[in-house]
């Protein structure tokens, strides 16, 4: 743990920044377009998560210099241990099972990598480098799948309702010209019931194996070796 609040401040700001281009790279505020449907998306949604984590904890961090450089820096544990847990599916979901269904040229943009990758890293970065070890309580390794299950609980009624993500052509056979325009209901593919049925129960509840497991190993990590 790294006691210096002016570096954990420094880092908590540019995480904050970063984090923030990203977000709105991503949802197409530089290029003139603002896509409010992008928030429907988890990745969108734990972005800004983890935007209100570092603005958070940097207001926090550099109030606290008031009373001296050196010190813990390490503020609401918990909080960032769901905060990287989410990040971090957000990170593995997209590069194990989505990166298939989005185009190649997207794979290496700034937007994609600071949604998907480094914005989760900081998060990790930030709950090992600056939290204070051996604060979380077991029961706390379950408190990240509050997040997800709510998130599942609205999309499915969101789709359900009617709601549109997306519209979707494919041909109607191999050997047609005509193009079949179908409503997208549901945000990912292995969430989609129109497509998968009850299987995506399968997807759910494998994802929400994958949060425990992380949040077991972030538990461990902080019980064991911080």
């Amino acid at each position: 743990m790294i006691k210096n609040k002016r570096v954990a401040l420094y880092f908590r700001l540019c995480a904050f920044v970063f984090a923030t281009i990203g977000l709105l790279k991503q949802i197409g505020v530089f290029d003139g377009i603002i896509s409010l449907r992008s928030f429907m998306f988890y990745t969108i949604q734990s972005n800004l998560l983890a935007i209100i984590l570092f603005a958070f904890l940097a207001v926090r961090t550099g109030m606290s210099l008031r009373e001296g450089v050196h010190g813990s820096a390490g503020w609401h544990t918990r909080l960032g241990m769901v905060c990287a847990v989410d990040l971090l599916v957000t990170l593995v979901v997209f590069w194990v099972l989505l990166v298939p269904e989005v185009p190649a040229s997207y794979l290496w943009t700034f937007d994609n990598i600071a949604v998907h990758t480094v914005t989760p890293l900081l998060c990790l970065f930030d709950f090992i480098l600056f939290s204070e070890a051996r604060k979380l309580k077991y029961r706390d390794v379950y408190y990240v799948c509050i997040y997800p299950l709510g998130y599942v609980v609205f999309t499915t009624i969101a789709g359900l309702a009617g709601y549109v993500y997306y519209f979707s052509s494919t041909f109607s056979s191999p050997a047609s010209s005509q193009i079949e325009i179908t409503a997208v209901r549901f945000p990912y593919f292995f969430l989609d019931f129109d497509r998968l049925g009850l299987m995506a129960f399968a997807y759910i509840g494998a994802i929400l194996v994958f949060f425990l497991i992380l949040s077991h190993a972030i538990f461990f990590i902080d019980r064991k070796i911080r």
